[in-house]
């Protein structure tokens, strides 16, 4: 199995690389797409966020209020560590019970978007950041997800800066063009990182 781990800010392009990847035949294992799964009413996370936070993160239907944990945890460093204790190892567990199944000849890349926050980034072969200007991660957040500039600029600022990404990186990518030259480069890359790796011998 080759192992790779892919992060990247917020609206970087680290989306857009992922399904590129698992085009290629990558088995993409997302862990905001689990960490989404277990803050469904009735799982582990909902439970424990609750229990955290208290019921004021739920909205009158019992769900997530996403926006109020948002505003809550990207405004003070201490509720953020608390958030993380409570879903990090619940997201870790299922990552690793994907893994395992997706057999030891799949190149296995896992969608970390923390993964240099919490140190992670020694277990993978390859580690694949993405990158994109700040200004242009703004605007995407801004007229894509209907973030003001400020909480936009917040989000930014509570995650790894892109040197201390860059810094773990073996290969970054630079989405500073089109949607369509972002999969070029993905491919590119695979092309010259991945598929060595995965030739059989004569």
């Amino acid at each position: 199995m080759l192992t790779i781990g892919l992060t990247g800010g917020i609206a970087s392009g680290k989306s857009t690389v992922a399904r590129r990847l698992a085009e290629r035949g990558a088995t993409v294992v997302d862990a905001d797409a689990i960490a989404r799964a277990l803050q469904e009413p009735g799982e582990p996370g909902l439970e424990g966020i609750v229990a955290e936070f208290g019921p004021g993160v739920l909205t009158p239907e019992g769900r997530l209020d996403r926006p109020a944990l948002g505003t809550l945890v990207f405004a003070d460093p201490a509720a953020r560590a608390r958030l993380n204790a409570v879903i990090h190892p619940l997201v870790r567990a299922e990552a690793e019970r994907l893994a395992a199944a997706a057999g030891e000849d799949a190149v296995l890349v896992e969608d970390i978007p923390l993964l240099v926050e919490t140190g992670r980034h020694d277990r993978f072969d390859l580690v694949l950041v993405v990158q994109a200007p700040e200004e242009e991660r703004v605007r995407r957040m801004v007229e894509d997800r209907g973030m003001t500039a400020g909480d936009a600029r917040a989000r930014i600022a509570a995650q790894a800066t892109d040197a201390e990404r860059a810094a773990v990186a073996t290969t970054v990518l630079v989405n500073d063009g089109t949607p369509q030259q972002l999969r070029e480069r993905v491919d590119a890359w695979w092309d010259a990182e991945v598929a060595p790796r995965r030739r059989t011998p004569a």
